[in-house]
């Protein structure tokens, strides 16, 4: 299944420079729509207004995390099925762990380049909407 460039992104960090690097890796792949939050509470806010394809949010975040919005994502009954990928600095293993747990469809640790973002977006957009499985696991979780 190929990826939908039209797909709009939402990227999620604290830090402007991430947001930057994080758009302009996302155009050489030939996204178009992607917009911006610097918090989980004003990515949550814009989740509300707009669907988006891919939700990709930085962990260490103040004062929501993106874990924090990645469990009210999981919960919400609109916004549950959103593809959501975590990026972070720090690899640690009981982070993955926790995620997963939480519903995180695939985590990229910094630092990363485009194909590595092209492979995990392919991992979670590039397969057809009805994924059932997945949907079965995160209604378990």
């Amino acid at each position: 299944m190929a990826l939908d460039l039209g797909m709009p992104i939402l990227v999620v960090d604290d830090y402007q420079t991430m947001i930057r690097i994080i758009r302009n890796l996302l155009k050489q792949l030939g996204f178009e729509d992607i917009d911006d939050a610097s918090d989980g509470t004003s990515a949550l806010a814009k989740m509300r207004q707009k669907r988006y394809g891919l939700v990709i949010s930085d962990w260490n975040m103040e004062p929501m995390t993106g874990y924090d919005l990645l469990r009210h994502v999981r919960t919400d009954e609109d916004l549950k099925q959103t593809p959501f990928i975590m990026v972070t600095a720090e690899s640690k293993t009981d982070n993955v762990i926790a995620a997963k747990k939480a519903g995180v469809n695939n985590y990229i640790v910094k630092p990363f380049n485009a194909q590595t973002l092209k492979t995990k977006i392919e991992a979670v957009c590039g397969r057809a909407p009805s994924a059932p499985a997945a949907a079965e696991e995160a209604a378990e979780g």
